[in-house]
């Protein structure tokens, strides 16, 4: 068969232009609106190019966990290899990691890879209540990977597993949000939307100093699934985009907001439906670098 194109002996020069990339380390939903999915779909949406390193296969829908099968740590690392030394990271989300072996993975690689803007979802327990991480493995997640993280985002019941103690109401969450910094966190954004009311107060809170509360009024829906894995998702694909870290957040934040009111009366499943992540999509960014 004859070539349509002309023989050069001269291969093309490598392009500067790139997408900006953000990996997601986290378990898969079989239900699509958490976990890696979820994070996929928010990257896509905020004009990022999205990768994956799956930590867990979860079999579950809008009611609840029915199983969790975890990756083994060098399947984990092999991902993480492959997508680092090839395409490259500007910024990473990590979620639901359920063992201490993939932990010591995942901080290893930081370390190794010096990832940049790393944003830490201790995934705990899912919006049905079920618990998705062992016991065993939050101590050894607060010594490798809490001094990692630019940036770590629970929620109340997150943090109270992480301080062994409850938050009671919207007087405590600036304390706490300092505490969880003293665990070894630069900075961290305690959610407080489990706490009643018609407002919900997130609070901001870093090692430097800052102390910023984030309020808006709490939008009525049974469509809550995925919220936290989208918010850090958000954030990291904002801090890859260059922002600084409050802004980040406070975009982050915006465009959660956004999403959940838009999927607030569409019905999917029986239980917990999931946000809509595509309500406003940004057309896909392209930096120039040599990266």
């Amino acid at each position: 068969m004859t070539s349509l194109i002309p023989p050069s002996s001269t291969p093309p020069l490598p392009s500067t232009r790139r997408y900006v990339r953000v990996l997601s380390i986290a378990g898969s939903d079989s239900g699509g609106g958490a976990g890696i999915q979820a994070d996929l779909k928010t990257f896509a949406a905020l004009g990022c190019y999205g990768m994956t390193a799956i930590t867990a296969i979860t079999a579950q829908n809008t009611c609840g966990v029915t199983g969790i099968h975890g990756i083994p740590p060098e399947m984990l690392k092999a991902q993480i290899d492959a997508v680092v030394q090839d395409i490259g990271v500007d910024a990473v989300k990590i979620g639901m990691l359920h063992s201490p072996e993939v932990v010591r993975v995942v901080a290893d690689a930081i370390r190794t890879y010096q990832l940049p803007h790393v944003v830490l979802d201790p995934v705990m327990v899912a919006t049905s209540g079920d618990r998705l991480i062992a016991a065993e493995t939050v101590s050894v997640l607060v010594q490798e990977l809490f001094p990692l993280a630019e940036i770590i985002t629970p929620n109340l019941d997150e943090a109270g597993w992480l301080l062994g103690r409850s938050i009671k109401g919207v007087e405590t969450l600036d304390e706490a949000a300092q505490a969880l910094c003293a665990l070894g966190a630069r900075a961290a954004l305690l959610k407080g939307g489990h706490l009643p009311g018609d407002w919900v107060v997130d609070v901001l809170a870093t090692r430097s100093g800052v102390r910023q509360r984030l309020e808006s009024a709490r939008i009525a829906t049974p469509n809550g699934h995925g919220t936290g894995c989208t918010l850090s998702s958000a954030i990291a694909a904002h801090l890859a985009q260059g922002l600084p870290l409050q802004q980040a957040v406070e975009r982050a934040r915006a465009y959660i907001l956004g999403a959940i009111a838009a999927g607030a009366d569409v019905t999917t499943g029986r239980g917990h439906g999931p946000l809509n992540h595509g309500y406003a999509p940004v057309a896909q960014l392209v930096f120039t670098s040599p990266k």
